[in-house]
């Protein structure tokens, strides 16, 4: 498990590390590149998959005059002659005559002829059974296309289904849709240092990050089974090159921790050179987490598959979870690439030189500021807990209290809207 420092940490001859915004663009394009394949599902099974192509309505919403309440659909002047009911799923029979009526339910087709509809709880009976009442002005139906018209959009591709959009797609008379699966992730813990119970002591850490990446990754729409979590993994290269292989051989993007520099027992460049991997990005000009990476594979299939390092200290690790996973997950799912929301700094944050600085902050979406947190070193934990997302100080500033800044929100639940 290696440790992010202050040096650059590059080795002679290696590229610069990539600007902040660059490498997110970067990762984007080459997820979007090998996005998942499009399947058709049954509804009941599309929940925390994406939309491949806009949703839409097979039919005008509503397909037909539908009444809101409960109550007398009516022709001309009153008191009314009762002709019949109709019911919800009920094709209803034209009124032709006025001063007719149909007792109708809420949901119910609306006849033909109605003028007004009546509320049952506004209505009495005349001495002759008739129905007397006075309508409310303004229609007590939904007309028809009132919410959607025959093939309209209502939503569009990219889009993270969840279940109001699965009620919807059913609403307009969709079985199935067309969508693209959740990725499946995989982790792989290194450090020989690492406890994975008790507390930490005699030279050995805790490892903190084995228990909480997954849970990241799931609220990044990932699949992260039991069996996708393995470490910590034995510091030598031959146990470095199996488990990767092993990882790689169902998932989609795998993780590691650590090792993501050049130190005597950080064995994760020789295995990705190993494994025939192509750098996406290696290292990037943030602090802190700079020694992140992304790199892909490509198998003789065609089928493309990633490796994300992140740094072994803690919060480095989110920053790279934030910076370069995300981006990767938006571009594999097709989903558009995410808009960093502004907010106003409450209190000055200092830059990092030429590197972006991702500083650990609470958001006040209300008040619309973003309050830095303490206890906010690389490994550090205690900060991140307190947090809703990371200030970006771009290269070359620093924040003042009242600057307007990007915020990385950290992730909600797959489907939980802010």
């Amino acid at each position: 498990m290696s440790t992010e420092t202050e040096t650059t940490g590059a080795e002679v001859g290696t590229p610069p590390p990539a600007g902040w915004e660059e490498a997110r663009s970067r990762v984007y394009a080459v997820g979007l590149s090998a996005a998942l394949p499009a399947v058709a599902r049954p509804l009941a099974d599309t929940d925390g998959h994406t939309l491949a192509e806009p949703l839409t309505t097979r039919t005008d919403l509503p397909a037909f005059p539908t009444s809101s309440v409960d109550g007398w659909a009516v022709r001309g002047a009153g008191p009314w002659r009762v002709a019949g009911r109709v019911l919800a799923g009920q094709t209803a029979s034209p009124l032709d005559e006025d001063g007719s009526t149909v007792e109708i339910a809420t949901g119910a087709m609306v006849p033909a002829g109605t003028t007004a509809i009546l509320r049952i709880e506004e209505s009495t009976r005349t001495a002759d059974g008739r129905v007397a009442g006075t309508p409310r002005s303004q229609p007590e139906w939904r007309e028809p296309a009132e919410e959607a018209h025959l093939g309209e959009e209502l939503v569009p591709a990219g889009t993270p289904v969840d279940p109001a959009v699965i009620g919807l797609a059913a609403s307009c008379g969709h079985d199935t849709l067309r969508v693209r699966r959740p990725p499946r992730a995989a982790l792989l813990v290194f450090g020989d240092e690492l406890l994975t119970s008790g507390p930490p002591g005699a030279g050995r850490v805790r490892d903190a990050l084995g228990p909480s990446v997954p849970g990241w990754l799931r609220r990044y729409g990932c699949q992260v089974r039991g069996g996708d979590v393995v470490g910590p993994v034995a510091d030598t290269l031959p146990a470095h090159v199996a488990a990767l292989r092993g990882a790689l051989a169902n998932a989609d993007l795998v993780c590691t921790t650590g090792g993501t520099m050049h130190g005597p027992v950080d064995h994760l460049h020789p295995t990705l050179e190993a494994l025939g991997a192509d750098y996406v990005v290696n290292t990037v000009a943030v602090r802190p987490g700079f020694p992140m990476l992304l790199a892909r594979l490509v198998d003789g299939d065609g089928r493309v598959r990633f490796v994300a390092g992140l740094p072994g200290n803690p919060q480095s690790a989110v920053v790279a979870l934030v910076s370069l996973v995300a981006p990767l997950l938006a571009g594999l799912t097709g989903r558009p690439m995410p808009v960093l929301p502004q907010v106003t700094l409450a209190e000055p944050v200092p830059g990092r030189g030429d590197h972006t600085h991702l500083a650990l902050a609470r958001w006040d979406r209300v008040a619309g500021t973003a309050h830095p947190v303490r206890h906010v070193g690389s490994a550090m934990l205690r900060g991140l807990a307190g947090a809703d997302g990371f200030a970006v100080i771009r290269p070359g500033t620093s924040g003042a209290a009242g600057d307007r800044v990007p915020l990385v929100p950290l992730p909600l639940m797959p489907g939980e809207r802010s």
